[in-house]
């Protein structure tokens, strides 16, 4: 808006800004166009999928952060590149910060930089993440292992948007979105003092599961198509799988999910130029009695799964009886109240801790 008297100065400034804001987000709006064209496809093979789409599509225009859950392998990384490339913040840094990678003293130089002097080795000042995504997004991936000193220190920039380098003291603002992702069980971290509840309800705010592959079977043969398009172009060679090879596919356990079919793929490209090597990787695979990985639960748990050991006697079986007796009870008070956790602890007369301890021991989740 421009005030009379207008000066040159002024209007030529309005134009200029008015000209950015344009170009701006002419270039939101051709990025915006690669999730559409690159992204969102990958979404349209399975209806658990589909619906993963669906909520990206509605929370994209909001700034809430957001807590990507699942076992290694299954996609949560795309899943945050989705978000941000279909947001609003698409024309800015996409940073990602593994917090599995690094020992706490480098991961939060990492995160927040330092400056120079702030410790041996600190030669120049160096920014952090927190920088670099500023006005984009922040994706920290296994959050779960991110240290109790540092998850203090996040949770402080996700209230009050600013920060010091370590070693500084010039106070830093950012506007970042904040994407995370784990494959851990979080509510047994937070009953074991492992993981801090106020960061855990400040980046789950929206919640998204990414299921195994193992519950996605159909997308199987378009992912076995486009790796073998990809490796065939990358290694320069013309391979066709054995017949059999897709039915084991889709009915294969699949521990490692999309990475491992990805591996495998790879692995038949460069080596299946013979029919044997073919028939060996595939028996190898075949023969592995692989069980579901990655999900952090318990082994109590597995306890659950199925009915009680008859040759262990009868105390035996009435242990079992109590937890599953336990478990269900839980389940339905829990459902009663639409998972408000605070409501069933008061409904089951037990601390808050201890149904979250309970819930993770049962591998019970919201349906």
């Amino acid at each position: 808006m421009l005030t009379r008297p207008v000066r040159n100065t002024d209007s030529q400034v309005a134009v200029r800004n008015a000209l950015r804001t344009g170009r701006e987000a002419q270039k939101a709006s051709a990025i915006r166009e690669r999730y559409l064209a690159e992204y969102a496809p990958l979404f349209d093979h399975s209806p658990k999928m589909r619906a993963i789409r669906e909520m990206i599509e509605q929370i994209i225009d909001t700034n809430t952060a957001v807590l990507i859950r699942g076992e290694t392998g299954v996609g949560k990384d795309l899943v945050a590149r989705a978000i941000h490339y279909a947001s609003p913040r698409c024309g800015q840094h996409f940073e990602k910060v593994n917090c599995a990678a690094l020992p706490a003293e480098l991961l939060e130089s990492e995160l927040f930089g330092h400056e120079k002097g702030a410790f041996t080795g600190a030669y120049r000042r160096k920014l952090g993440k927190f920088e670099y995504a500023n006005k984009g997004t922040l994706f920290l991936d296994e959050i779960g292992e991110l240290p109790l000193p540092l998850q203090a220190k996040l949770l402080q920039v996700l209230q009050d948007h600013e920060f010091y380098r370590v070693g500084g003291r010039e106070l830093i603002r950012v506007d970042i979105r904040v994407i995370a992702s784990t494959n851990r069980n979080l509510e047994l971290a937070l009953a074991n003092g492992e993981f801090r509840e106020d960061l855990y309800y400040r980046l789950d705010v929206v919640e998204i599961h990414v299921p195994p592959l193992r519950e996605r079977r159909e997308e199987i043969p378009v992912l076995v198509s486009y790796f073998l398009q990809k490796f065939r172009r990358q290694y320069n060679r013309e391979i066709e799988l054995l017949p059999e090879a897709m039915t084991f596919f889709v009915d294969y356990l699949w521990p490692g999910n999309i990475r491992e079919l990805e591996n495998i793929i790879r692995r038949l490209v460069v080596l299946g130029s013979v029919r044997q090597a073919q028939e060996e990787i595939l028996a190898h695979l075949r023969n592995t009695r692989a069980e579901p990985a990655g999900s952090g639960a318990p082994a109590e748990v597995v306890a659950l799964a199925g009915p009680p050991d008859l040759s262990r006697g009868l105390r035996e079986i009435a242990r079992w009886a109590a937890r599953e007796a336990e478990r269900r009870a839980i389940q339905e008070v829990l459902e009663r109240v639409r998972w408000n956790r605070t409501r069933a602890a008061s409904l089951l007369s037990i601390s808050y801790k201890t149904l979250l301890s309970k819930i993770a021991i049962c591998g019970l989740a919201p349906k």
